[in-house]
């Protein structure tokens, strides 16, 4: 995740570079159910509204808990599917609140009703991330159920009324790029705590519309837009904060923007975003999905390291006699193409690697995600 708020926090009020804080462990990412009563477009689980075999059970997620706890984990997002259909969320998600952990909760959003408001403000999630893909004709097509974005609207509605930190998760795809604009203005109407854009990955659905992924004029218009309206809650300090998702040369392009704007500024940032260090995949960001499976991230599905049933997480995340394992913490890593002649490489780390496989079919190929045009990456 890049938290563009945070560095233009940093470029509007200057303060000392602090050490770099190393993570505990990585955050997970925990899938812990597949069935979801939506079919989205861009799924990457290939959800359906239909029990699958095999998933975890209770004790097995607890024990899995235990393990992430002694390893150091300190964030658990639990997704799905639709987390909220699975009948033992709200025990998985209080003991992991009382193991200390951060709990995110990452949902449709349309099934937070009346009935069930209370059990989800009980938990005290740290943040409830809510899928939305546009305006309502947009958002239920691509959802696919009429009467979706009201639902979710609904959803935020109740969280808010129960003082629980939402926000709006919006993938931008070339269909529904003209809605980005109008969903800034609802997250400012409604003052929601946070708007989340990814941008689109291939894989499980969304490999199947990779033709409909923004341009990268699209994207970069997007990045534009989002910037100034960061910019401006920045010098509010009204709190609502921006940020993004699965294109790590969204860094680099803040960067341009600090330079082109704050100049005077550029140098520091520079050594913010060096801090960063862009792409976590395989080193501080981590995915179980719903039937034990570790990946090396939430859109790698196709790539399994080994299962929780049989070997504990912490055994399996530090395994390095998996190539792929060795091959994403190297430092730098062993990336081509245009990724690795950049000169912004120290701050994105040559991107997605899931994007690299699906078009070229060599996992250390240059990102064609990322948009900057060869003059911006030197």
């Amino acid at each position: 995740m890049f938290r563009i708020s945070h560095y233009m926090r940093a470029v509007r009020t200057p303060s000392p570079i602090l050490p770099l804080r190393i993570p505990t462990g990585p955050v997970v990412i925990w899938n812990l159910i597949r069935r979801c009563n939506l079919t989205c477009k861009h799924c990457y689980s290939i959800s359906a509204d239909t029990q699958f075999k095999g998933e975890l059970s209770t004790e097995e997620a607890y024990t899995v808990l235990d393990d992430l706890k002694q390893y150091g984990v300190p964030v658990v997002i639990l997704s799905g599917g639709e987390p909220l259909m699975r009948t033992d969320i709200f025990e998985i998600s209080h003991r992991a609140k009382a193991m200390g952990f951060y709990v995110g909760l990452s949902t449709n959003g349309t099934l937070i009703t009346e009935e069930n408001i209370q059990q989800i403000a009980d938990v005290g999630y740290d943040y409830v991330g809510i899928s939305i893909d546009g305006l309502e004709q947009t958002h239920d097509q691509f959802r696919r159920l009429e009467g979706a974005f009201q639902q979710s609207m609904h959803g935020i509605d109740l969280c808010q009324q129960h003082h629980i930190k939402v926000g709006l998760r919006f993938t931008l795809t070339q269909e529904n790029a003209s809605d980005l604009e109008p969903l800034l203005d609802l997250t400012e109407e409604k003052a929601i705590d946070k708007f989340y854009l990814s941008h689109l990955n291939y894989a499980g659905r969304g490999n199947k519309n990779r033709e409909g992924d923004a341009h990268h004029q699209t994207t970069r218009n997007a990045m534009d837009l989002l910037f100034e309206r960061a910019w401006e809650h920045v010098e509010r300090e009204d709190g609502i904060e921006f940020v993004t998702g699965n294109n790590d040369a969204d860094g680099l392009y803040l960067l341009h923007w600090v330079e082109q704007n704050f100049p005077q500024r550029a140098d520091e940032v520079r050594q913010r975003l060096v801090q960063w260090g862009g792409n976590q995949t395989g080193i501080y960001i981590s995915n179980i999905d719903n039937l034990g499976k570790v990946h090396p991230d939430t859109m790698w599905w196709d790539t399994t390291l080994g299962n929780v049933k049989e070997r504990p997480f912490s055994e399996i995340w530090q395994d390095l006699s998996n190539p792929l394992m060795a091959g994403l913490k190297q430092k730098p890593r062993p990336v081509t193409g245009r990724c690795g002649h950049c000169s912004g490489f120290d701050i994105c780390g040559g991107n997605t690697r899931v994007r690299a496989l699906q078009l070229y079919d060599d996992l250390w190929a240059e990102d064609p995600g990322c948009y900057l045009t060869d003059k911006e990456i030197g």
